[in-house]
């Protein structure tokens, strides 16, 4: 692999901002298990914080709202991100990292997908490394569907396994609020329940790649949905009461949720409306997570 060298950094920070699928279509089943999608990709401008600084070794502290939620750091994807990428680029330094986690895990807005992601855009400035793009995807997709398109973090149209990435531009503000009831889910079970639940695969689609305005946005996503949601359901049934709480602000244009959960998230015309509904939903659920974005 050929690399190019500069000048190293001494204190490298990045943001790993929460990804959030407005819709998910599962198109199909690759004969090696993974699953085909087809999702509009959004993200916030909040999430997790990537610090790196150098070190003789890799290591991993962990601090933040959501620290505790984490498994055993030694199987953290942020230092599987980071073995992976010192063992491709055949480079001898180490990294001392610094995730401090903002975002509820496990919770289907991407958050150890955007931890790994941050991490190894902020260890490439750090080790002053340049030139691997394409490499850089490889080694995103291979340790996570998400990963690659955490790397841009911008809105695109996702497909594939998470490998044909098509940028889209939305050409107006979007106000957001994200809800998490306080549960984690597991992806891998959400699926297995799905199989069991025999679904058919949806169709994958065309989009274009500029949205005007919001009642476009809604036209979209009026035809797609989140084909994981019954499943998730079944497994967190609090994701049927966020929805409905979400649902029940006058001024919420669209909700859903997002990934496999359990967050879901509420489209608002005007992030004052965002703000208000979060006050009237957090007056019953006050242990309920709550973001404006």
């Amino acid at each position: 692999m050929a690399r190019k060298s500069r000048e190293p950094l001494t204190v490298i920070s990045r943001t790993a901002r929460a990804k959030i699928n407005l819709d998910l279509l599962i198109t199909g089943r690759r004969d090696d298990g993974y699953h085909l999608l087809d999702s509009l990709v959004v993200f916030a401008d909040y999430g997790d914080e990537i610090h790196v600084r150098p070190s003789e070794k890799l290591t991993l502290t962990v601090s933040g709202p959501f620290a505790k939620g984490l498994a055993d750091t030694d199987d953290n994807l942020v230092l599987k991100a980071a073995r992976l990428l010192r063992e491709t680029l055949n480079i001898q330094a180490g990294a001392e990292i610094c995730l401090v986690k903002n975002l509820p895990v496990a919770s289907g807005i991407g958050g150890g997908s955007a931890d790994a992601a941050a991490t190894l855009l902020a260890l490439l400035d750090l080790w002053a490394v340049d030139g691997i793009s394409h490499d850089l995807d490889e080694i995103a997709l291979s340790l996570g569907a998400d990963i690659p398109v955490c790397l841009r973090s911008r809105t695109m149209h996702m497909k594939g396994t998470g490998e044909i990435l098509s940028p889209l531009s939305l050409n107006f503000p979007l106000f957001m609020l994200l809800v998490n009831p306080g549960v984690q889910v597991s992806t891998s079970e959400i699926f297995k329940i799905r199989t069991a639940q025999k679904h058919s695969f949806s169709v994958s689609r065309q989009l274009p790649d500029e949205i005007s305005t919001l009642n476009d946005l809604l036209d979209i996503l009026s035809g797609g949905r989140n084909d994981l949601t019954d499943a998730a359901c079944a497994l967190c049934p609090e994701i049927i009461l966020v929805l409905d709480k979400i649902q029940e602000n006058s001024d919420c244009a669209h909700s859903a949720m997002s990934g496999s959960g359990a967050t879901c998230y509420g489209l608002f015309t005007t992030a004052e409306a965002a703000a208000q509904a979060a006050v009237n939903i957090s007056g019953n659920f006050p242990n309920w997570w709550f973001k404006v974005c």
